[in-house]
């Protein structure tokens, strides 16, 4: 074949593109890092519902039998309690937009001050909730970044956890604390030995731990009565009693916490913050500017990653949702147009054909492709255009002696003029445009011309069928010939807005092709343009599945990428050259509505879509149910299978390469969505490519029999 014209123009090799691409991944990647370390991975569990386990030899015994509030000093550790009469009330796992208010609201109207231990994630979700909190007088304390179990955590994790807290409450409200609350802690007589290790490495980064002495079990839910008694001193001792605020409906603490107060109250309990109730220095210090702008950066990031997550999840219902309609289209559609296999277009159609065979370097393949033609049962003429081959293609051909085929040889000058070229040398009406690596059928010829017995008909795409199927290369070119290409073009039949008639095997009224003033040399898939332009004009193109011819496929993953990347990019700008039969009436109407949506949706869209699904599907497997994950993935392999065996029953093909499937999934897959991605940025770019020729290796050599 040969190259068009547009190879003069300024090549500007695209690299910067590949760059963005996977600045964009990397970043996409680690906002959905983000976002399943801080919803998915820890934290799952109320506090309550965690209880330690393990030996406590490495416990101290003051701290065993000592107070909630613990200096892990490493040699002298310590602990305090609460003064008598005093009960410091905390609250755990919010702040929640729901529930913290209403606690809010009933401590400030019993004058009551309270130590809300906050998880940080919660606290960049809603910021103005942890203002409150500081405005109306109450203590903020850290209760980690996720609700990580800091005792089976490993030490950076730990680490993390307690820094990355620090931060948010530096963005969101400005200040710093240094009081903490692990997770799952509960009184100082349940510490384990792991617990100790995770509370000196806390105390080490200047923290003091604070446990309870009385646990309300909110958590639970057993009832508001059981809660106000759960709450209530047995003793005038001090108390830190544990509630919560955050993480299910806490309809019950509200109601409690209304009640227990005035009670308390009563008989002569006084409340305070932690600090106070154990007569220490106020813990909350005003966080530095770096540290409030990088909390700020921090809650931001976290935001966005939501909203990213989100916005995925939408386009991939959408993707989804589209992808099983397609599906579903297309298999109704191929059906009803497989009951249409004996309509008839009118009388036979017997006058003779002028069959053009452009060719650049193709002295591989051009004799069986010469020899299948001549093999044809209907008459015709064949006329090899050599544009300019430097391999001897057209001394090949003309030593053939084959009669009525004629060698027209022109300086290299592009596939459109070489198609040109033969147009104006041919003899009769109908056309019919072969590569000269395509084997034909020899009823293939005869067949493609019947549908031209109606008028309206200027064009005819025929079945092509890849030769070369060995390897899982050659397998997976075959599947997407018979599933995708085939399938799609039964719809466009029957739709009426086929958008290419293939170069391998295609047929064209000449009087239309003349209308709308030959090929055009602007575009990379000159077959496309072609065919846009012909719907365009009003002609009807339609799809002859039984005219057959057999084509040869790239044989590498290289030469497979020049081919589909030049197909692309020709096909963008084939659409966009056309893009003004989307306000067309008639038949020029229907194609660019119905054709070029349907391109634009899951030839261009689509494709672009499907990193951010291979990311999210591993975002899935390791963040959320990966049972769930897998069983999606195994749906939409099944749907494509069932699809295979009902379009190589309707093509009269073996199922058997169907078993490559779903390996295809994971090479050939993000081949096809790079070639797209890359399309996309060459067109934006404004770049114009060089018509790039796959290499022939010769492998069709006679018509294949099926």
């Amino acid at each position: 074949m040969s190259r068009p014209a547009a190879r003069r123009a300024k090549q500007v090799p695209l690299r910067t593109h590949w760059i963005v691409l996977t600045m964009l991944l990397v970043c996409l990647s680690s906002m959905l890092l983000l976002n399943g370390y801080t919803h998915h991975m820890f934290g799952a569990a109320p506090d309550g519902a965690v209880r330690s386990t393990g030996g406590n030899a490495a416990v101290p015994r003051q701290i065993v039998n000592g107070g909630p509030v613990i200096d892990a000093t490493a040699g002298t550790p310590r602990s305090v309690s609460p003064k008598a009469r005093t009960i410091a009330i905390t609250f755990d796992d919010g702040p929640d937009p729901v529930w913290t208010p209403k606690i809010l609201d009933v401590l400030r109207a019993q004058h009551v001050h309270a130590t809300f231990f906050v998880v940080g994630t919660e606290v960049a979700a809603h910021p103005d909730l942890a203002r409150r909190i500081v405005a109306e007088g109450h203590q903020l304390a850290v209760h980690t970044f996720t609700h990580a179990n800091l005792s089976n955590a490993a030490p950076w994790r730990r680490s993390l956890e307690l820094s990355q807290s620090q931060l948010i409450l530096a963005g969101a409200t400005g200040v710093s604390t240094t009081l903490l609350r692990p997770p799952y802690s509960s009184e100082p007589s349940a510490l384990t030995d792991r617990d100790w290790a995770a509370l000196e490495q806390t105390r080490k980064s200047g923290y003091l731990a604070v446990l309870t002495s009385q646990d309300s079990e909110d958590w639970r839910r057993p009832g508001t009565n059981q809660v106000i008694a759960n709450s209530m001193p047995r003793s005038t001792a001090g108390q830190i009693l544990l509630m919560h605020d955050a993480g299910g409906d806490r309809s019950e603490t509200v109601e409690a916490l209304s009640k227990l107060l005035p009670r308390l109250k009563a008989r002569g309990f006084r409340f305070a913050t932690v600090s106070e109730a154990v007569g220490l220095p106020d813990p909350t210090r005003k966080a530095g500017p770096l540290d409030r702008v990088r909390g700020l950066v921090l809650i931001w990031v976290m935001r966005i990653s939501d909203w990213i997550l989100s916005v995925i999840g939408w386009l991939l219902y959408a993707a989804g949702a589209l992808s099983v309609l397609r599906a579903i289209t297309t298999v109704v559609a191929a059906r009803r147009h497989a009951r249409m296999r004996n309509w008839s277009y009118g009388p036979p159609v017997t006058e003779p054909v002028s069959v053009i065979v452009p060719a650049y370097n193709e002295s591989a393949g051009i004799e069986a492709a010469i020899r299948s033609l001549v093999a044809s049962d209907h008459p015709l003429e064949v006329i090899v255009v050599d544009d300019g081959s430097t391999d001897g293609t057209a001394d090949l051909v003309e030593s053939l002696r084959i009669p009525g085929v004629r060698v027209i040889r022109q300086a290299n000058a592009g596939k459109p003029v070489a198609l040109n070229t033969g147009l104006k040398a041919a003899r009769f009406e109908l056309i019919v445009m072969v590569d000269g690596d395509t084997v034909f059928e020899p009823d293939a010829v005869r067949k493609l011309i019947q549908p031209f017995a109606h008028p309206s008909v200027g064009a005819v795409s025929g079945n092509a069928k890849v030769g070369n199927r060995g390897g899982l290369i050659g397998r997976w070119q075959h599947i997407e010939y018979v599933i995708g290409f085939n399938l799609d073009r039964r719809l466009f039949d029957l739709a009426e807005c086929m958008p290419t008639v293939p170069g391998a095997v295609g047929a064209f009224r000449r009087t239309a092709l003349e209308r709308i003033g030959g090929l055009s040399d602007v575009t990379l898939a000159e077959d496309t343009d072609l065919t846009m332009a012909l719907c365009r004009d009003g002609w009807r193109v339609v799809y002859e599945e039984s005219a057959i011819a057999w084509t040869e496929a790239p044989a590498s993953m290289g030469a497979l990428w020049r081919q589909r990347y030049r197909w692309c990019y020709g096909t963008l700008q084939a659409m966009w050259k056309h893009r003004g039969a989307m306000v067309q009436r008639g038949r020029a109407g229907k194609f660019g509505r119905r054709g070029l949506t349907y391109l634009m949706l899951f030839q261009v869209l689509l494709p672009l879509l499907a990193p951010v699904v291979d990311v999210f599907a591993i975002y899935g497997l390791i963040f959320l149910n990966p049972v769930r994950v897998l069983s999606v993935w195994a749906g939409f392999v099944l749907l494509q299978v069932a699809m295979g065996f009902y379009a190589f029953w309707l093509d009269g093909e073996r199922p058997g390469p169907l078993w490559t499937l779903p390996l295809q999934q994971f090479v050939y897959r993000q081949l096809m969505y790079l070639v797209v991605i890359q399309s996309v940025f060459t067109a934006l770019a404004g770049t114009r490519l060089r018509w790039q020729r796959m290499e022939r290796y010769g492998s069709l050599q006679a018509p294949v029999v099926r």
